[in-house]
């Protein structure tokens, strides 16, 4: 698999995110790997998500933003909404452990996870209106549910960053522990989760699921606002002005014709 390491582990299977070089920003193969490894899983007790290096995940890779194709860019995003609710519905309880930054795409790959587990030096925040896109898949509409409609839109709009201990205060995340910790504790929580009826707890998780469910009329609908806007010039500044590393130049809001 192309960027994926897919292990199994105590009853458990550990999909690893391996493109340590764009922080395992994932492309469309990657994507599809991780949906079959998810799919895959229905045997094991449990699917644990992280990523290798000092990255956790930073979303689909920006580079097809600054000179967008269209079809292979409209792929990336109905790919990535397909990624989400595999995990969703996956049988087995889904664990986050995040052990770098988990930036946009990335962020919303911990919001979809049942559980995350966070090492001490793991960063979280949306990167949507930066790089000129918008983090529909989730932070928009499911991360309100978890840590309160004022601080989801502080995080899907201003694209702040937040610590791992930040993210806990908020509920983001379970538990916060310390890095070289992160793969031990995250196996204790296996251990748990394996002493449990694997069948009352996919009932458990699929009745859980009816807020993501309630949410889907707006990931499709924000996801066709997103396709329609491809090769705009805010996506075209915004993800040119980050392969760049410097601050983008949008161009400022259009005046209504009923205030000229």
């Amino acid at each position: 698999m192309t960027g994926v390491n897919v292990t199994r582990e105590d009853g458990a299977v550990w999909i690893e995110l391996d493109r340590p070089d764009r922080l395992n920003a994932y492309d469309i193969d990657m994507a599809h790997d991780i949906i079959a490894a998810v799919q895959g899983a229905a045997d094991a007790y449990a699917v644990v998500i992280t990523g290798a290096g000092r990255g956790f995940c930073a979303g689909g890779a920006l580079n097809e933003l600054d000179d967008p194709d269209p079809a292979l860019l409209r792929e990336l995003f109905t790919t990535s909404l397909r990624l989400l609710e595999s995990i969703r519905a996956c049988p087995r309880p889904v664990i986050a452990a995040v052990n770098g930054p988990a930036a946009g795409g990335g962020n919303e790959l911990v919001i979809a996870c049942d559980f995350a587990i966070a090492a001490r030096s793991a960063s979280f925040g949306q990167t949507g209106p930066r790089v000129g896109s918008s983090p529909v898949l989730g932070a928009t509409n499911v991360l309100p549910v978890q840590i309160g409609e004022k601080r989801a839109r502080e995080m899907a709009m201003l694209c702040r960053r937040y610590t791992a201990e930040q993210a806990f205060e908020m509920g983001l995340v379970n538990e916060v522990v310390d890095d070289e910790q992160l793969r031990g504790r995250t196996r204790e929580w296996i251990a748990e989760i394996s002493a449990l009826s694997p069948r009352y707890l996919e009932i458990t998780k699929a009745n859980s699921n009816h807020l993501w469910n309630a949410a889907q009329d707006s990931m499709r609908n924000g996801l066709g606002m997103l396709i329609q806007a491809i090769g705009s010039p805010d996506m075209v500044e915004g993800a040119g002005a980050f392969l760049a590393g410097r601050a983008p130049q949008f161009p400022p809001p259009a005046k209504r014709r009923d205030a000229q």
